[in-house]
């Protein structure tokens, strides 16, 4: 069905960009792992909490503002990491970056950026925080150079990605035999002075993204890596706080906490890694209830409403994130729709705080939502339990 007005909403967004991209970029922007159970997990499991609203409150001034890491944001809303804006929209990075500043809030960019991030970070102004993301190679050195030019510019922290030892399974860019354009260039792997010379630079100066990504990721990432070896050997070279993201489980929050991360992202990649996994929202509160008030705790995944946004903050999320939605953007009209994806969820958490009751960020909390009684339990500790309860049943 066409309607006369524009996209209202993210999935009308997603109707439109799976129409005007290559089915190439659109499969790898869209796709899952295997059968894609997480990836649908991460927007469905949303509809299991129910709002719990309060009436007859001043609702009269909706903010809002939060601190991240400590510094003020206008919005718990920011752009989560994602590869290769280009293949969206021409002005790739730099339509996104343009767009997020003037939402304001974090925008996290990817190692895989078409972007240089010294061009990215260009883009930006006093209202946002840019957040590096980092895979780290066998040769540790490529990642420290990454991490030396992320401090140069003014990244703000560092995005540790730790659910992709390996590539996961994506059966769509299987099947089409995915591989970036030719004239795609992943920027940050690229010398700075060459790749950020306003004359611009040749391409037989630079590998295309294809060859890079398949020089950098999968083998040739460092799958040794660990928390005893990785997050010291990052805070040997770096005073920048150090985020991990891909965190599903208390036990690896506790030991983030342990490790002296700054902060965990919930995030199970887009449901593209380890297909079967809890969706994010699922996860958020084991981890939340781990974090306590010793690290922040964001979450991303599935997020297609100004309400999923609420919930998860109710849950315990500090910030969202969202990458798919600014993408979906970003392909319909460059800049104005990436702007325009990001002011539709800002503009629906703020409607949704109002009809729920709240007039801060602060003000949100588990009381404004209703959790299914029926929770995921870990097989070892139903065991234990059923152990207890026989033992009781002796008594």
């Amino acid at each position: 069905m066409e309607y006369s007005n524009g996209p209202v909403c993210i999935k009308d967004l997603e109707r439109i960009a799976s129409k005007v991209m290559p089915s190439g970029a659109w499969g790898y922007y869209d796709s899952g792992a295997n059968d894609e159970q997480t990836k649908l997990d991460n927007m469905t499991a949303f509809d299991k909490y129910r709002l719990h609203p309060r009436m007859l409150r001043d609702v009269s001034n909706i903010s809002t503002a939060t601190t991240i890491l400590g510094q003020p944001v206008p919005t718990p809303l920011g752009v989560a990491p994602c590869a290769m804006h280009k293949l969206a929209h021409a002005d790739g990075e730099l339509a996104t970056s343009r767009a997020a500043s003037q939402h304001g809030g974090v925008m996290i960019l990817s190692t895989y950026s078409t972007t240089s991030l010294e061009k990215v970070i260009a883009q930006g102004n006093s209202n946002m925080q840019y957040w590096m993301q980092l895979y780290v190679y066998k040769e540790r050195s490529v990642s420290e150079q990454i991490v030396r030019r992320a401090e140069r510019a003014g990244f703000k922290a560092l995005v540790l990605t730790v659910d992709a030892p390996a590539l996961g399974r994506r059966l769509v860019d299987a099947r089409n035999k995915f591989n970036p354009p030719a004239h795609l260039h992943l920027e940050n792997f690229i010398d700075p002075e060459i790749v950020n010379n306003p004359d611009g630079y040749g391409a037989d100066l630079s590998k295309s993204a294809s060859e890079t990504f398949g020089a950098t990721f999968g083998a040739n990432g460092d799958q040794s890596l660990s928390w005893e070896n990785g997050i010291a050997w990052l805070k040997s070279i770096t005073k920048l706080p150090i985020i991990v993201k891909g965190i599903l489980t208390a036990e690896d929050t506790r030991l983030a906490i342990k490790y002296g991360c700054a902060g965990v992202i919930v995030s199970n990649h887009g449901g593209r890694q380890l297909d079967g996994t809890l969706a994010s929202i699922d996860a958020l509160p084991q981890v939340v209830e781990a974090a306590g008030d010793k690290i922040e705790v964001y979450m991303d995944g599935g997020i297609r409403k100004g309400t999923d946004i609420f919930k998860a903050l109710a849950l315990g999320a500090r910030a969202v994130f969202v990458a798919r939605p600014v993408l979906w953007g970003l392909a319909y009209n460059g800049e104005a729709g990436a702007k325009h994806a990001l002011d539709l969820l800002q503009s629906e958490l703020e409607l949704t705080m109002m009809l729920s009751g709240t007039r801060t960020i602060g003000e949100i909390d588990d009381s404004y939502i209703l959790e299914p009684e029926s929770r995921w339990v870990q097989s070892s500790v139903r065991r234990q339990q059923k152990k207890v309860n026989q033992l009781r049943a002796k008594l």
